[in-house]
């Protein structure tokens, strides 16, 4: 079956981009659950935070950064916004593929 994620990554799948680079891409959530929900996830398919092997730290890295400075962006930085990872299906995950929620607002 193929990852949405992965699909939207290549341009195939439609999706409201808010930041893209060589490694990272972020988009609105489709069903958001706060006036700002944005999905940050690495242009590379790695299924869970379970799958991430030493030489992912630098991207892993990066994707904090990313929030960090759409966070600075929206202005959000005070009065404060939310990060989620959902890992496996027991802990919420519904894509395979390890992604960030940045949620601000109710």
């Amino acid at each position: 079956m193929a990852c949405i994620f992965c699909e939207i990554v290549a341009k195939r799948a439609p999706a409201t981009l808010v930041y893209e680079d060589d490694e990272i891409l972020a988009f609105r959530d489709i069903q958001p659950q706060a006036p700002i929900h944005v999905l940050v996830v690495p242009k590379l398919h790695i299924a869970t935070v379970n799958d991430l092997e030493e030489a992912h730290i630098p991207l892993m890295g990066k994707l904090f950064m990313v929030v960090k400075n759409l966070a600075a962006q929206w202005h959000i930085v005070e009065p404060g916004y939310r990060l989620r990872v959902h890992v496996g299906r027991g802990g919420g995950q519904v894509v395979d593929h390890i992604h960030m929620h940045l949620l601000s607002g109710r």
